[in-house]
């Protein structure tokens, strides 16, 4: 097995593209498991834990709102730290992963390489309407994070490209992710489920993990939650919402899954479990939003 480890980005990606089969890595929290296990073996390594672009991350203010651009090396634990209040949902997903060490480690750009349909970090990108950043020689593209999704750990990657960063919106609202597992941590999510509300432009986002061959949005349970916050002007008098609501919420949430049967759990169980986080999630981000309180303090188990 040959080993590369570039110094600048710039040497990653000459390296990528004249060893396209090259398994990149960086936290290792995925890669090494599969070593592990002899599941994989990989002909090279592509170490990017030198390459400090990849380890920042920054603030770019625009007249809708501003996006941060979070470089794919920023790991768990700074997610949490450095970015809870302006990405709170993918803070309360980060909550989940792992132990300490695996957080102090595992990174987001890792997170979406490895295209698990169960990865927690997808639910709160895609609920926030986030993009991927790819980068090769050949330049630079951007992709909405639900299609960079193309199947069970496929994605839209070419060959020779590389996850730059991830580009997502601040909130403007309340987010909230919650999941589903044998324990609180150290496990592979059953079902994972996000929602991001979106009161500046009366919208709302979701975000589904395992339940599906791609983690995917509700699109019919968002427009069904819009319309009702808006016909009732929920949005500017945030009254509690009716029991009907949140539970049409739920089944529709529930509808658009997926899922498969496997050691984890089942598919009517997974069914089930999403219009159970879908109505929780929602009452957690409805009270915060009536109440002005802030999102990233929840851990997110169920």
């Amino acid at each position: 097995m040959d080993f590369l480890r570039p110094a600048s980005w710039s040497e990653a990606l000459e390296a990528k593209a004249n060893h396209p089969d090259a398994t990149p890595i960086a936290g290792g929290t995925d890669v090494m498991v599969e070593l592990n296990f002899d599941r994989s073996r990989p002909g090279t390594l592509l170490d990017l834990t030198r390459v400090e672009r990849l380890a920042q991350w920054s603030r770019d203010p625009r007249p809708g709102g501003a996006v941060l651009r979070v470089g794919a090396g920023v790991p768990y634990s700074r997610l949490i730290e450095e970015l809870g209040t302006s990405l709170p949902g993918l803070a309360v997903a980060a909550r989940t992963v792992g132990s300490p060490q695996i957080r102090n480690r595992g990174t987001l750009g890792g997170n979406l390489a490895s295209a698990s349909p169960a990865g927690d970090g997808h639910p709160p990108l895609i609920a926030a309407e986030a993009e991927v950043e790819l980068e090769s020689v050949r330049g630079t593209r951007t992709l909405p994070v639900s299609e960079f999704f193309t199947g069970v750990k496929r994605t839209a990657l070419a060959a020779d490209e590389l996850v730059s960063a991830v580009h997502v919106p601040e909130a403007t609202g309340p987010q909230q992710f919650s999941k589903i597992g044998p324990r609180n941590a150290m496990v592979i999510a059953v079902c994972t489920f996000a929602v991001a509300l979106h009161p500046r432009r009366g919208t709302v986002g979701t975000g589904m993990g395992a339940a599906a061959p791609t983690p995917r949005a509700a699109t019919e349970a968002e427009e069904f939650l819009a319309g009702e916050l808006t016909e009732s002007r929920r949005w500017e008098r945030p009254d509690p919402l009716p029991e009907s609501v949140v539970g049409r919420f739920g089944e529709l949430v529930a509808r658009a899954a997926i899922p498969i049967d496997d050691v984890r759990g089942t598919a009517r169980y997974r069914t089930h479990a999403l219009g159970v986080l879908a109505r929780r999630t929602l009452g957690w981000a409805w009270d915060e939003y009536r109440n002005g309180t802030a999102t990233a303090g929840r851990q997110g188990c169920a």
